[in-house]
């Protein structure tokens, strides 16, 4: 039976371990850094799925306070990643932690709650309709370095 916590700084190495596999292009060392300071705000959550204290997945949520795309309000909670370890996938996990996120929110007064995914990553896009969420907007974001 999976149990739903929100982590706090003792359970830092399971959440960078799981946030490494979410975004490989990080080390788990610099996702420790991150998700000490996230463990440590009034501004953010992260949650686990644990059965019998191993962890199966992970969310983080946070407050912005600036404009979030298709949003009226102010604060909005927004989910900022979500993961569950490919074993455990099917089990309900997914949702029951954007559950967890949800409800903080919530609970510092948000009325609405956003996310985004890339374009290409159409599993978390149709995770995002089946789970109440609407299409905002689409765009594509551009860089170029500076010369100088």
């Amino acid at each position: 039976m999976f149990m739903f916590v929100q982590a706090e700084k003792g359970r830092l190495p399971l959440v960078a371990a799981l946030a490494a596999e979410l975004w490989p292009k990080h080390t788990k060392e610099e996702l420790t850094q991150e998700f000490a300071s996230v463990l440590g705000s009034k501004n953010a959550a992260v949650f686990l799925a644990l059965e019998d204290g191993v962890a199966a997945a992970f969310s983080q949520c946070s407050l912005r306070h600036d404009y979030v795309e298709g949003t009226q309000s102010s604060p909005v909670g927004y989910l900022e990643g979500l993961y569950v370890s490919p074993c455990h996938r099917g089990k309900g996990l997914a949702r029951g932690l954007l559950a967890q996120c949800e409800a903080w929110a919530a609970a510092r007064g948000c009325r609405e709650f956003a996310s985004d995914c890339e374009l290409a990553n159409t599993a978390s896009l149709a995770f995002h309709m089946k789970t109440g969420f609407s299409e905002a907007n689409r765009i594509i974001c551009f860089t170029k370095e500076l010369k100088g």
